[in-house]
């Protein structure tokens, strides 16, 4: 059986400014009707690789292949405007002065008058705009011109969409809503998808396999599931959400913190490894005369705190500890109302396999 063809394939590209590597190396294979999120901080060359797939910017070596066929190396290069690919930015870049039914038409070349109307009505119906076909953008509001925006990518028929921060600009009331719309409208056209983007609820949310970029390199690249919970370090852990850290020296192939001793496998002896958990995954247990839950395999033993502070975040509590031990300083997330006094007396446990062990490397902050 044949393997399916990718409908965008790079391969190794990099791209450096004045010596420095701002793309360095990046690979991705994306499926018709796949959504992939390059997701990472702003600088890390996202924006510059979605360039170079556009073709407003070449690369200083790497290939871009469309469907198998190769539309750009150092040598050979398809123009732009052949490439059949979409773009969507944070600037939907609307023409004020074209009615919404030319900006809409604005990248139709082929077809008679009547079948362009037809293509533009059809996708104003489908983004609920059809009433304001002969209004101008000037008259919509950020919501309705970004999916006009959308409306005038997808009617040339791209093959891939190239989407760049395309909802930063939308309030949070907006912007879930019109992310849902766009996403379905994508899949249904079949379209492959390279969306931008420097928020990981964003890329949680919409994307089927996300690439995880930083110092223009993919550290990581999977499925949201995957790459949430089985991440390559302890920058890829906080990125997606608050940590915490314990900093720990291994001995025997164990490492000893105040929650009890964590395995660290394959690490040699005298190595500093840092574990890191989130919020959500730190237990409270109330004190007991004293006296805490005892050990378990599971959690581990428990280390007693005093609540520094307690706040209401909406549909959770963040409170935040003190280790006796060390003084060291945690995070805890509860559901719902979960308000202690500052100064009440805790008991904190860990589960082990919520915990994540990496070797501390050189060039990071204690």
């Amino acid at each position: 059986m044949t393997a399916a063809v990718p409908r965008l394939e790079i391969k190794d590209l990099k791209r450096s400014y004045n010596g420095r590597p701002v793309v360095d190396g990046v690979s991705l294979r994306i499926m018709p009707g796949q959504v992939t999120c390059l997701l990472g901080p702003s600088g890390c060359g996202k924006s510059t690789t979605l360039r170079m797939i556009a073709g407003v910017e070449m690369q200083d070596s790497g290939t871009i292949h469309v469907d198998g066929a190769l539309i750009c190396d150092t040598v050979f290069r398809v123009p732009p405007e052949r490439r059949e690919i979409g773009l969507m930015f944070q600037d939907f870049a609307l023409f004020p002065h074209l009615s919404v039914a030319d900006n809409v038409g604005f990248g139709l070349k082929k077809g008679t008058r009547a079948e362009k109307r037809a293509r533009i009505e059809e996708l104003l119906d489908r983004v609920d705009l059809k009433r304001f076909i002969d209004g101008y953008p000037h008259q919509l509001s950020g919501g309705e011109q970004q999916r006009v925006a959308l409306a005038r990518a997808l009617a040339p028929r791209p093959r891939i969409m190239l989407m760049d921060e395309p909802f930063s600009g939308l309030d949070n009331r907006l912007r879930d809503g019109i992310r849902d719309e766009t996403l379905s409208i994508l899949k249904e056209e079949d379209t492959a998808v390279l969306l931008v983007t420097h928020e990981p609820d964003e890329a949680m949310r919409m994307a089927d396999e996300i690439a995880l970029m930083r110092d223009g390199r993919i550290v990581m690249q999977g499925a949201p599931y995957n790459v949430y919970t089985r991440p390559v370090d302890r920058a890829a852990v906080a990125f997606f959400s608050d940590a915490n850290l314990l900093r720990a020296r291994v001995e025997g192939a164990l490492a000893d913190t105040p929650f009890g001793q964590f395995l660290a496998p394959g690490v040699p002896d005298g190595t500093d490894v840092d574990i890191v958990f989130r919020p959500q995954h730190l237990r409270i247990d109330f004190d007991r005369g004293g006296q805490g839950p005892r050990p378990t395999a599971t959690d581990g033993t428990a280390a007693r705190a005093v609540v520094e502070r307690a706040r209401f975040m909406g549909n959770e509590s963040l409170v935040e500890f003190v280790l006796d031990h060390d003084n060291l300083r945690l995070k805890a997330t509860v559901p719902n109302v979960f308000l202690p006094q500052p100064g009440s007396v805790m008991w904190l446990t860990v589960r082990r396999d919520k915990c994540f062990v990496f070797p501390v490397t050189g060039g990071r902050d204690a």
